[in-house]
Formats: structure tokens, C-alpha cells, sequence
């Protein structure tokens, strides 16, 4: 039974290693308040970069442009589309001065490269606060521009949001999405807390144009297609001038996936650029997701051959108590309630589907963008 103890003691270590990321990690996120914050409004560009976008165009510009804000542009930008994205666009440019095209033409060095197309929707920009989401987004009030520009101060240039996925009730595949974007919102807003910020979504994020032409644009990554806005996240956050925003009038919706395969193929092109983050991060994110892997594993075992039954068993409450306290009280901040009840089954589903998203990253790579 030699083997078995030490599985013991490597359990009690990978418990421990858990707790200090639900306890202490995701607790130091999950006890703070937003605090308020002063409505300077700056002039705001609003930058959507769309390829083929059309029907989701008519759907949430208008919740765009209806923006509750005093000074703003919407940047649209057509990369080649190939539907009737463009025509969308310029229909809406009719009806409301402040929206801007940059149509972008096939370029060889670039093809298919996202940011290229947001390079040249970033220069043309008038506005240095700059503010991103997608056409298959839609912002859930109002306030979304004012809530994320207020976050800026003379040391914040970079503001990191919450963009949740639309609910669709009776599909598991849907609370499946929804609860991978909370968990990966969970750490990367957790991170940014304790000073290491690492990443942040494209769906609702905003930084100053000068950060972006400090950091050179996306040149250090551009041969990597994916990462617009994790990467430069990536390289040019720090906890000096990156803040989060997690009030409710500050989120953005998006439309999931509908099915398994398209979700599948997105997970994987979203853990392909994360082998590009600081050695750090990726660190924290590896320690993290095999412990939770061998907190399923070892916990089953032990279970399974009885072996020190009842202190495994205390472990497994404890560990689940803790989880639990914890994402609880971030669901509220996020308005993820809903999701917590499902926790146990969501996250053995989704640590085996990011097993295999590894492994087959290891054979081939995926595709990227439209």
C-alpha cells in the first residue's frame, strides 16, 4: 500500500495548492468592491472590426450607436468581406455622423490577418481612449461606453471587462460556454487583483492609442493570427496601468457557439496563443489546471480503494466548500448565479474537453480568424 500513501500525501499537497487558488487567489478577487469613480467622459472611439458580420451588424449596432454617451466615434472596419457586411455599414454611416469605415483590401504580407485590419482601424481612430468589442456583441445597457471610460485615470491605460455569453435555456453545450468564459474571467480578473495581469478579452476591452504605438502595434505577434487582444494584453499590462471594470452596466453579450465542433475549434485556437504568454502566466495557469486535474483523479482513486476514506473525504469538502464560497461570490459580480449550481459537473466536463483541445493542439494547429 506503499503507493497509495504517497498518493495520499500527493493529494493533501494538491488540495493545498487548490485552496490557495480558490481561498486566496480568486477570494482576494471575489472580496473586492468597485469602487466609484468620477465621469470625466472623455472622447471615446468605439472599434469593431467585422469579416462577414453582416446579420450581426443589423442586429447590435444599434445598441451601439444608442450609446448613453456624450462624445463618441464608432470605428467600423470591413476586413474583405466577402456578404454584405459592408453595405451594413455604410447604411448605418446614413443615418449617424459618428460612425467611420476603413474598408481593408487584401494585402499578401498580411492575408487574413485580423490585425492588420485593426491596425489600420487604430490609426484611423480620432480618439485617444479606445474602446472594443465584436459585431456578434451587443453591450447590455446603455452606460457600457461611459462604465469602461471611467475606469481611466493618469495612471490607468488599460481597462480589462467581463463579456458574458448570451443564455440559451435546456442546452448543456450553452452552460458548458458560459461557465469556461466565468472560469477564464475568474483568473484573468483574479490575476489583474494581485498585480499580475495577463490577459483580457477582445469582446470588451479598451486601452489608450498611445499604449498601442508604445507597444508598436501588435508587431511582436503579428506573425501570430490570433491574440489581438490577449497577446498585447499579455505585453503591455501591468499592474500599474490596468484596471478591471465589473459593474453590470459595463458588460457586453455575445452569441455562443451553437455547436460542440465550432465551440471546440475555438477553444483550441484560444489555448494555441496562450503558449505565447510570459512564462509567468502560463506557470500560473499550468499549476492551476493540473491541480484541478489531479484533484479529480486522485480524489476518485482514493475513493475508489477506501484508503484513508474519511480524510479524503474531509479534503474533498473542504476543497469544494472553499470553491464554492468563492465562486459564489464572484457570480454575483458577474451575474453567473445560475452557473454555480452546476459547478462540479461543468468542471470535470471541461477540465477532460481542455485535455484533449492539448492534445490535439500537440498534432496540428488550428485555423484563425474568418
Amino acid at each position: 500500500m506503499f503507493i497509495f500513501e504517497v498518493l495520499f500525501y500527493f493529494f493533501i499537497a494538491v488540495v493545498f495548492v487548490q485552496v490557495i487558488f480558490y481561498g486566496f487567489i480568486f477570494g482576494k478577487f471575489a472580496a473586492i468592491k468597485q469602487k466609484k469613480v468620477s465621469n470625466s467622459n472623455p472622447p471615446v472611439s468605439v472599434i469593431i472590426c467585422a469579416k462577414n458580420e453582416a446579420e450581426n451588424l443589423r442586429t447590435n449596432l444599434p445598441f451601439i450607436v444608442s450609446q448613453s454617451y456624450p462624445n463618441f466615434e464608432i470605428v467600423l472596419i470591413n476586413d474583405n468581406s466577402s456578404d454584405k457586411t459592408l453595405k451594413v455599414m455604410e447604411a448605418f454611416k446614413k443615418d449617424y455622423e459618428n460612425i467611420k469605415i476603413v474598408n481593408v483590401q487584401p494585402v499578401e504580407k498580411f492575408w487574413g490577418n485580423k490585425k492588420y485590419a485593426l491596425t489600420l482601424g487604430i490609426k484611423a481612430a480620432k480618439y485617444n481612449t479606445l474602446l472594443f468589442t465584436d459585431a456578434d456583441c451587443k453591450p447590455m445597457t446603455k452606460h457600457w461606453i461611459s462604465e469602461m471610460s471611467a475606469r481611466f485615470d493618469t495612471e490607468k491605460a488599460l481597462i480589462i471587462g467581463y463579456g458574458p455569453y448570451q443564455k440559451i435555456k435546456g442546452s448543456f453545450l450553452n452552460l458548458l460556454i458560459r461557465f469556461e468564459t466565468f472560469m477564464t474571467a475568474v483568473q484573468y480578473f483574479s490575476y489583474t487583483t494581485i498585480g499580475l495581469p495577463y490577459m483580457a478579452v477582445g469582446r470588451n476591452l479598451a486601452y489608450k492609442k498611445e499604449l498601442f504605438f508604445e507597444a508598436n502595434g501588435f508587431m511582436s505577434h503579428m506573425k501570430i493570427k490570433s491574440g489581438d487582444d490577449d497577446l498585447f494584453v499579455n505585453q503591455m499590462a501591468t499592474p500599474k496601468n490596468t484596471a478591471i471594470c465589473i459593474s453590470k452596466g459595463s458588460f457586453t453579450e455575445s452569441i455562443p457557439k451553437k455547436t460542440f465542433k465550432s465551440w471546440f475549434l475555438q477553444k483550441r485556437r484560444h489555448v494555441s496563443t496562450a503558449s505565447h504568454y510570459k512564462l509567468k502566466h502560463k506557470v500560473l495557469l499550468s499549476l492551476f489546471y493540473c491541480s484541478q486535474l489531479l484533484f479529480w483523479v486522485l480524489a476518485i482513486l482514493l475513493l475508489i480503494y477506501l484508503y484513508q476514506w474519511q480524510l479524503v473525504l474531509g479534503l474533498v469538502l473542504l476543497r469544494f466548500i472553499i470553491q464554492y464560497t468563492t465562486l459564489y461570490s464572484i457570480s454575483a459580480k458577474l451575474d453567473e448565479k445560475s452557473l454555480i449550481i452546476f459547478t462540479p459537473i461543468l468542471e470535470l466536463f471541461l477540465i477532460i474537453i481542455q485535455f484533449f483541445i492539448f492534445i490535439k493542439n500537440l498534432s496540428s494547429k488550428p485555423n484563425h480568424w474568418k
